[in-house]
């Protein structure tokens, strides 16, 4: 491939220039996942949506189980503060794309009005989290989907 120290170094200035660029490929379009959350019948469906491609993602045969971007700032880990403050504000834009989402479906009256719709799309996001830590420890596809279905049981109706 005649990849080499320099030819990286002259591409991408460092290691930690070269990982974010890693993490932007990573996370990916972020105005298509807000397109396709907003897009959604509900915000019931915009996180099924969020969390079974975050399972399919997790547990890809092509892939190593779990997820860059909450492995790269996991307790420990020697990132820098340019790679959590970069992964902090993805996660942010997705809790941020959900709560508007939820916060439409209460405004309609398909969601309970005292739904904390910050909290609930923080859930998702925690939850999407826990997934991808679920997945690094071994666990497969099936027992991921699940706990997803579990944990949408919880989710607020119009009652």
């Amino acid at each position: 491939m005649g990849i080499n120290a320099p030819s990286l170094y002259a591409a991408f200035g460092d290691k930690k220039n070269l990982f974010l660029e890693a993490v932007r490929l990573y996370a990916g379009d972020t105005n298509a996942v807000r397109q396709a959350i907003e897009a959604a019948p509900s915000s019931y469906d915009a996180a099924r949506s969020v969390l079974t491609n975050s399972v399919e993602t997790f547990t890809g045969v092509d892939t190593p189980p779990g997820c860059l971007l909450a492995s790269s700032t996991a307790s420990g880990s020697a990132a820098s503060e340019d790679v959590r403050t970069a992964v902090a504000e993805y996660r942010r834009e997705l809790r941020d794309n959900l709560q508007a989402r939820i916060e439409r479906d209460i405004q309609k009256g398909s969601i309970r009005a005292d739904t904390q719709a910050s909290a609930l799309a923080g859930l998702v996001v925690a939850l999407t989290q826990g997934l991808s830590v679920m997945a690094r420890d071994g666990a497969d596809r099936a027992s991921l989907l699940s706990v997803v279905e579990a944990a949408l049981k919880a989710w607020p109706d119009s009652t």
